[in-house]
């Protein structure tokens, strides 16, 4: 996996994806940034709840669950002093289907934590990490 990062002005940064896509990142104006782009840090986060997502709707799915929709909130902490590590990062799932089983949820969060998602055991080498998930039943909202 190959990536690249191209100094645009000032703090801005083009980044460059081995399968051909971009993104800007930038600081904001205390740090010399226009802030025309996400944080580099935040990037890091985003990267995790890509590939714990990617990974629960994958699990669901072969379960056959019936998932509309699957969002993850994540809030993290990070250390006072450089390096600013991230100390603590807790994720909130929010998955939407029918009658979907709440202990295959549970399971399918866990199994990403534990062992598929590549970000989350990285970044547990410095950070405490937590997760915890609500399920919205559309059978409930609809009244079939």
């Amino acid at each position: 996996m190959k990536t690249r990062v191209k100094w645009l002005d000032n703090m801005s940064f083009v980044g460059e994806s081995g399968s051909g896509h971009s993104v800007v990142m930038d600081g904001p104006p205390e740090a010399g940034g226009r802030d025309l782009g996400i944080r580099p840090m935040e990037m890091l986060l985003l990267g995790l709840g890509g590939c714990a997502s990617f990974d629960v709707v994958m699990i669901l799915q072969k379960a056959k669950q019936n998932l509309v929709d699957c969002e993850v909130e994540i809030e993290a902490k990070r250390a006072d002093t450089e390096p600013k590590v991230f100390t603590h990062i807790h994720l909130h799932f929010t998955v939407t289907g029918n009658n979907l089983s709440s202990a295959r949820v549970k399971r399918a969060i866990a199994l990403s934590a534990e062992k598929y998602c590549s970000a989350s055991m990285m970044l547990a080498k410095t950070a405490k990490m937590s997760h915890d998930f609500e399920i919205i039943d559309t059978g409930l909202l609809h009244n079939h």
